[in-house]
């Protein structure tokens, strides 16, 4: 379950800014996931709670945007949604020489810091 290692790179990074940033706590993360990128959602819900435990992003709201696939043909220039399995051969002249411009996306969106000093207190008792 590779989700479990995403969650964890995320808290991490988001530690390190929460620090830089002098953040009392974290409130929401949210992330841009392209449907190409193998990530099942639901999993990594589960896998962020679990990595959020004891750190500055304890109780934190994990948010995750979907990003559609999508491909351009190299020869006629026609655009389209991937879907998945993805189709990468161009329905209009059936060249293979395509380019994925969206969809493999998996990456920090936003992150909303806490300004509450009750939710920071709440977070140094756990």
């Amino acid at each position: 379950m590779h989700e479990m290692s995403i969650a964890m790179a995320v808290v991490c990074q988001v530690e390190e800014a929460a620090r830089a940033h002098d953040a009392a706590g974290v409130e929401a993360v949210t992330l841009s996931v392209g449907e190409l990128a193998g990530v099942v959602p639901d999993a990594l819900r589960f896998s962020f709670s679990l990595a959020c435990e004891g750190t500055v992003l304890a109780g934190a709201e994990l948010v995750t945007e979907h990003v559609a696939g999508r491909a351009r043909c190299e020869t006629c220039g026609r655009e389209w949604a991937t879907g998945v399995p993805p189709r990468l051969c161009c329905a209009r002249c059936g060249d293979s020489r395509t380019r994925l411009l969206s969809g493999r996306e998996l990456h920090i969106a936003t992150v909303r810091w806490s300004e509450a000093p009750q939710r920071a207190r709440a977070l140094e008792e756990l």
